[in-house]
């Protein structure tokens, strides 16, 4: 079956567990595989938390989740309209130097990139929008 489907949340961390509820739901209707649905539930919530705690400096704010699933590839959208930010700028952290030697940060895209087969960012309409693209 195939799905398409916008999502409205504040981007708050408190509203993460309904944000991975509706990915999840949305996602196993589409026939998406349970390994798939874990890599993107993991991935998802590195986004909606950086969007959450990042993205409106402080101030109250929205993010919208765009979800497109079928049952070879989901596509997951995310859009905030916080100060622009491009993650897949920053350099991948050393994964071969030891933790305590690694700057703070950059992991979670990084994992999100070893995860997911493509990464994009853009900016549009004043608008971040990072989208995953999953197959399986």
């Amino acid at each position: 079956m195939n799905v398409a489907v916008t999502l409205q949340f504040a981007a708050d961390t408190q509203k993460l567990p309904e944000v991975l509820d509706k990915l999840d739901t949305n996602l196993l209707s589409a026939g998406c595989p349970e390994d798939a649905r874990t890599q993107l539930a993991v991935a998802a919530e590195e986004i909606f938390v950086n969007i959450a705690s990042y993205a409106y400096e402080g101030k109250q704010g929205s993010a919208t989740i765009n979800i497109k699933a079928d049952a070879h590839k989901a596509t997951i959208s995310f859009a905030d309209s916080g100060f622009p930010y491009d993650p897949l700028q920053k350099e991948d952290p050393n994964i071969e130097q030891a933790a305590e030697d690694r700057p703070i940060g950059g992991l979670g895209v990084f994992l999100v990139k070893e995860m997911c087969d493509e990464v994009h960012y853009e900016r549009r309409n004043d608008m971040n929008i990072l989208t995953l693209v999953k197959k399986y």
